[in-house]
C-alpha cells in the first residue's frame, strides 16, 4: 500500500513559521536593522513559510504605503544576514543560517 503524502505543511512548521514571523515584526519595530529606509517604512511580513526541514524560511513582507517596493525590498535582502543573526538571538536557535 502506498503512503498517503500530503502537501499541507505540518503542525512544527506552522509553529516555528509564526515564531519566526513573530521574532522579524519584533526586529523591524525596535528599529534593529540600521537602514533609513527601512526606519521610516512600515512593513508588515505578513507570513513565513518554513522548509520541512525547518532550516530555511521565507518570508511574506509588505512595506505600507510605498509606491515602489523593489527598494525596500532590496534593502530587506542586503541586512538579511544581520536579521539571521538577530533572529538566532532572538529565538534561541543553534543553527540559523
Amino acid at each position: 500500500m502506498a503512503k498517503v503524502t500530503s502537501s499541507a505543511p505540518s503542525q512544527r512548521m506552522l509553529r516555528v513559521g509564526e515564531q519566526v514571523r513573530a521574532a522579524i515584526t519584533q526586529i523591524l519595530q525596535r528599529g534593529e536593522v540600521n537602514d533609513d529606509l527601512i526606519e521610516k517604512t512600515v512593513i508588515s511580513v505578513s507570513e513565513v513559510r518554513m522548509s520541512t526541514d525547518l532550516k530555511i524560511a521565507t518570508a511574506y513582507v509588505t512595506p505600507i504605503g510605498v509606491d515602489d517596493h523593489t527598494d525596500t525590498i532590496n534593502a530587506l535582502n542586503r541586512h538579511a544576514k544581520f536579521l539571521r543573526g538577530r533572529l538566532g538571538h532572538v529565538l534561541g536557535a543553534a543553527a540559523v543560517r
